[in-house]
């Protein structure tokens, strides 16, 4: 994830800002900089890799002022080159950006037209430009920013810095991150309380669709229509901890809010948002073209993300794919000779069925690749492959932003198999990937719906068995949400494809059985229906996730209907994970349980 950190001080802020990012690294990034203002003109320094980069340019080259902006950059639009690397600046402005700009091509072209140019590759810079462009027009700073933000489409944070004015900052949060922090004649802007850590702990968060100006006297607050608002001030505990939660209750809730940063990250790593072309993560070589098989394996979460990626190997780049549990594949004994290649799936890296696994497919002369959030874990370096996920560190022991990470970059690697086989063509490349870059903007969408699901949870809370139903790529999303309900809320829950319903599960009908069901209307949403009305018929309680174009069908009586907006359907498991990860949260948080840490369960599981 990228780190930003905006200071209003009293001394030099340079070392400050760069001392701010070094505690930002446990999020990842690629390169840095740092912008500040003297006599009210902008300066920068950038780098390539490490701060000790940065670090290295500032000691030869130093920046002085009193105010100052600061990034770390995972690359998504461009490589990661100083060029790319933020701030982005023009005469009038300085920004620094986290998420993604879904419509930067065509502000790009609009500003294009009005003869602005550009010096990066990256969407960001279309945000300088543009406010740039309001300003040239005549708009103050605030008012160029908030005509700017009505016209950007993402999920994103933001944080300017204006030449001319060394008492201004203004931020703005739209799915990322963004708090402000307040100190004694001092004022701060940061991606976390990690950040703002060294000097407040009085912070603010802003809330999704805020904007704020913050000045050396305090912080104005508006919401997405401008409307002045107030946010409470909280202690923060970032000194005492490495990783803070925030405004939220407890870890799992701020990760699983923490979605639409961490996935156009790591889409970022897998394809060339500038030129929507799939590519693998720096540095990894794997030609699908003569693939013709894979074995995926893993263990609990991530089987079921390598579920969905069986789905998407088989649907995109029509590869056959063979699917283990990895305590079983390891004691199967699998005739392997007609498989090109093994993929594991692991948060940790570290999980002991899904490394030994790994190691029996190497003995058997497999070619292994792995889809991992630990890049210096054990299967990250005995694979031949290593697929990383930018999900950064994940505390809570449900698996949240893992598991979505897993899916987008599982999604990515089957364009680009799809891409290599000659299956999917330029067309067609351009068509998924742009629907992938919707991802980080219909999260934070399903983020909205938390206060239907919490009242949602009340109702399920009371119950102590549920099914949860789905076909398709919604098949092994009931089961995620029957596993997520179960580990931390304890309520027993299974998930079945809906067309097993008739096989066995039905005899559990009646009045007092919540059956949840993933249904967006997609091809096999009739059949689905189908399923739902064979519930209703024995008195079962319906709760529908479904999208607007399923609502609208109004097929079957619910009890509960969460409606997502439409989508593509490439998106749908990715999207739909997260209100089934909020519906487990709220239910367990309604029956006391402990969210963080259930009982008898751990984060990595290193034995047998």
């Amino acid at each position: 994830m990228c780190g930003i950190i905006g200071i209003i001080g009293r001394e030099t802020v340079a070392p400050r800002l760069v001392d701010a990012l070094k505690r930002l690294e446990y999020r990842g990034y690629d390169s840095a900089g740092i912008a500040t203002l003297e006599n009210g003109q902008l300066d920068r320094r950038r780098a390539e890799g490490k701060l000790r980069n940065l670090e290295a340019r500032l000691g030869e080259d130093p920046l002085p002022g009193t105010i100052g902006i600061g990034h770390t950059r995972w690359a998504t639009h461009g490589v990661p080159n100083e060029a790319n690397a933020h701030p982005h600046a023009t005469a009038r402005l300085a920004v620094v950006h986290n998420g993604i700009i879904e419509n930067f091509r065509d502000l790009k072209a609009d500003l294009a037209a009005d003869g602005y140019t550009f010096e990066s590759e990256t969407d960001s810079e279309v945000v300088a430009v543009y406010v740039t462009r309001q300003m040239d027009r005549g708009l103050g700073a605030r008012d160029a920013v908030s005509s700017t933000l009505k016209r950007l489409e993402g999920a994103f944070s933001l944080a300017f810095l204006f030449t001319g004015d060394e008492t201004l900052l203004i931020g703005a949060r739209r799915g990322s991150p963004l708090a402000i922090g307040e100190g004694r004649g001092e004022m701060f802007l940061g991606s976390d309380a990690i950040a703002l850590s060294p000097f407040t702990d009085a912070v603010r968060y802003l809330e999704d669709g805020d904007w704020t100006v913050v000045t050396r006297d305090g912080a104005e607050i508006f919401d997405a229509l401008d409307r002045p608002v107030e946010r409470p001030i909280r202690r923060s505990v970032g000194k005492a901890f490495y990783v803070d939660k925030g405004n939220h209750r407890h870890f799992m809730q701020k990760e699983i809010y923490e979605q639409p940063e961490v996935l156009a990250h790591t889409l970022g790593s897998f394809v060339d948002m500038t030129t929507g072309r799939t590519r693998l993560p720096q540095g990894q070589v794997l030609d699908f073209s003569g693939v013709r098989r894979i074995a995926i394996s893993a263990c609990g979460t991530g089987y079921y993300a390598a579920l969905v990626g069986r789905y998407y190997f088989e649907r995109y780049a029509r590869i056959a794919c063979d699917l283990d549990v990895a305590s079983e594949f390891r004691y199967r004994e699998s005739p392997l000779a007609d498989v090109d290649l093994a993929l594991f799936v692991s948060q940790s890296g570290e999980t002991a069925d899904t490394l030994a696994s790994l190691r029996y497919a190497k003995e058997q002369g497999l070619k292994t690749a792995a889809v991992v959030n630990v890049q210096e874990s054990t299967i990250a370096r005995e694979a031949d492959v290593v697929f990383p996920t930018l999900a950064g560190p994940e505390i809570g022991v449900a698996s949240t932003k893992a598991f979505t990470c897993q899916l987008i970059a599982l999604a990515a690697l089957a364009i680009r198999a799809g891409v290599d086989r000659g299956v999917i063509d330029g067309e067609g490349e351009l068509e998924l990937t742009k629907a992938l870059a919707e991802a980080p903007r219909l999260v934070n969408a399903a983020l909205h719906a938390e206060g239907a699901i919490e009242l949602l949870a009340r109702d399920m809370a009371t119950h102590r068995h549920a099914l949860f139903l789905g076909r398709g790529f919604s098949y092994p999303l009931a089961m995620e949400g029957a596993l997520k309900l179960k580990e931390i809320s304890y309520i027993h829950a299974e998930g079945y494809a809906a067309g097993e319903l008739k096989h066995g599960p039905i005899a559990l009908i009646d009045e007092t059985m919540p059956v949840v069901v993933i249904a967006p209307h997609d091809r096999v949403f009739e059949k689905t229906v189908s399923n739902m009305q064979e519930v209703a018929a024995r008195g079962g309680k319906i709760v529908l996730f479904t999208d607007e174009s399923g609502a609208a069908a109004g097929a079957v009586k619910t009890t509960h209907s969460i409606v997502l907006p439409d989508m593509p359907e490439i998106l749908t498991p990715i999207v739909y994970a997260v209100p089934l990860q909020l519906l487990a949260y709220h239910t367990a948080v309604q029956m006391g349980t402990d969210v963080d840490q259930p009982r008898n369960l751990a984060k990595s599981v290193t034995v047998e």
